[in-house]
């Protein structure tokens, strides 16, 4: 199996605590997979971990067949973080541009794909205005945005559509869809069950460790019930010895 994603006993600490706990994660090629779990359960130090962004204390992690840390994985994944990250005293477009350049994207591919994106998150309008006076879900939006900018075949998405309202909300997964029939992988973070049920695949994290994964339909089927929610509250309890 080709994996975009391989993980093998990976573990974070931090003084005394495991914010990861023999993490033992895959992720295939061209699928969106799906990161489930309460705060704390090592979600998003999952992902910063995977994106270079934060060393781990023991184990071995693989990003696009490379070992991590690699810094040449940079430029071949997306990441976006819950927290904006975006220069507030530049506008959208100065944010696309810069994020653009330091891709090394052409300047009239950078102005193509500004267009097709900002119109994609509804944002078109709002080009030129400071990322300071865009509302939480717009800067949101403009993060996503900067993101796919240099079309990378790896994103990692932490909350994406957090403060976007619902109907955008389906246009994003649409989109997301599209980019995995292109053969995009998308490791996804989200708390909304409607979402996760549009994942390929979701794994169940709790207190650092992948508890349960499967699709959506087989895990409600092994926890038996019609809830995703239900089926992590069964699988933890489970887990736990309960």
């Amino acid at each position: 199996m080709n994996y975009a994603i391989k993980t093998s006993a990976l573990t974070k600490e931090f003084g005394n605590f495991k914010a990861i706990n023999d993490l033992n994660l895959k992720v295939k090629k061209g699928e969106i997979y799906g990161l489930l779990g309460p705060n704390g359960a090592g979600k998003t130090t999952t992902i910063k971990i995977l994106s270079g962004l934060l060393s781990h204390s023991s184990g071995k992690a693989f990003v696009l067949g490379n070992k991590i840390p690699d810094k040449k994985i940079a430029s071949s994944i997306g990441y976006m973080p819950q927290e904006t990250a975006l220069y507030v005293g530049l506008t959208v477009h100065q944010n696309m541009e810069f994020y653009g350049k330091l891709f090394g994207i052409k300047k009239a591919k950078i102005k193509e794909k500004e267009k097709e994106l900002l119109e994609f998150v509804d944002l078109y309008d709002w080009r030129n205005e400071l990322v300071q006076n865009l509302s939480g879900g717009m800067k949101h939006r403009a993060s996503l945005a900067c993101t796919l900018i240099h079309n990378p075949p790896l994103l990692f998405l932490d909350e994406p559509t957090v403060g976007v309202d619902p109907e955008l909300r389906v246009s994003f997964w649409d989109y997301f869809n599209e980019l995995k029939d292109e053969g995009i992988t998308i490791l996804i973070t989200t708390h909304y069950m409607d979402e996760a049920r549009r994942c390929d695949r979701v794994g169940f994290m709790n207190k650092g460790r992948l508890i349960a994964e499967s699709t959506p339909k087989e895990l409600l089927t092994k926890a038996g019930t019609d809830s995703l929610e239900d089926a992590f509250l069964k699988f933890s309890r489970m887990e736990a010895g309960k």
